[in-house]
């Protein structure tokens, strides 16, 4: 069944690969980004898609720009199905290095937006008692990993908030709320952590540079030849994978990699369910 799909972040890597799947899938679809000029990437990777997209400007941090944006969608569709909450930034310093303005960023774009754009549409969501909000996450919303300890917070809190919200929305008003969680994508995203690290100062020569270093030496070696990391396009599948479900689950991993890393804490409910029931069950019943 065609839905009508909006998705923020849809400048580059992820957000295009979810974009042209999206729409090869038959769906409606509104690839939002912060700047259009920056839209190129999209409108290339469609048309080697032999598809069509709806191009809008969305900032997830200025609620008047996905106000905008959501009340544009709306007025031309009469509905929006699916939201992928997909914008996000990477960001390594450890807790002393990053500086106040920085962590503010860090929690703004990655968790705030997502509540942003989420209150935007839940209302909506909720008068025709149906509608799915799917967020990419990481395996690090689940396992904390080394200076990314403020990034890891975001995407923690971004875990917290899908799920108290499926703990009673969803079984009250027919939404799903899914998180994605990917291993490393290699797209874009990488080489942008490494420039925002540039941009804040570089490697700080301070206790702290011995094991940065080492950091981002594995992550290199990990990235050039490992099973860690996906492609953009493997993730997408993935989410389309939960666009389509019927009954989708409430948090997914997009690879075997991904699975057993974060085993330890997704063996005994893999998809979430069977919290989300034990918590309806304790606190609704």
């Amino acid at each position: 069944m065609s839905k009508v799909i909006l998705i923020t972040g849809c400048s580059s890597g992820l957000g295009i690969s979810l974009a042209a799947q999206a729409a090869q899938a038959g769906h409606t679809v509104y690839a939002t980004m912060r700047n259009l000029d920056k839209r190129t990437a999209l409108d290339e990777a469609a048309e080697a898609a032999g598809v069509t997209l709806n191009v809008a400007q969305l900032d997830v941090q200025d609620s008047a720009s996905i106000a905008a944006c959501v009340e544009d969608v709306l007025g031309a569709q009469g509905h929006v199905d699916v939201l992928i909450n997909n914008a996000g930034a990477g960001f390594v310093r450890s807790t002393e290095q990053a500086s106040e303005d920085d962590i503010n960023w860090v929690m703004d774009v990655n968790f705030m937006g997502v509540v942003r754009c989420t209150k935007a549409l839940i209302a909506h969501f909720r008068e025709r008692r149906a509608g799915h909000v799917i967020t990419i996450s990481s395996v690090g919303g689940l396992v904390g990993q080394p200076f990314n300890e403020i990034y890891c917070a975001a995407k923690f809190a971004v875990e917290g908030y899908m799920e108290a919200m499926a703990s009673y929305i969803s079984p009250s008003f027919g939404i799903n709320f899914t998180v994605v969680e990917p291993g490393g994508i290699a797209s874009e995203f990488a080489a942008n952590v490494m420039k925002q690290v540039e941009e804040t100062g570089g490697m700080l020569d301070d206790e702290y540079l011995p094991i940065l270093q080492k950091y981002v030496g594995g992550s290199q070696t990990r990235q050039a030849g490992s099973d860690i990391y996906q492609t953009a396009d493997e993730v997408a599948a993935v989410v389309m994978e939960c666009v389509a479900s019927d009954a989708p689950p409430i948090r997914t991993r997009t690879s075997k990699w991904g699975e057993a890393f974060c085993a330890l804490k997704t063996d005994l409910d893999p998809d979430g369910k069977k919290l989300q029931q034990q918590v309806v069950d304790t606190f609704l019943s």
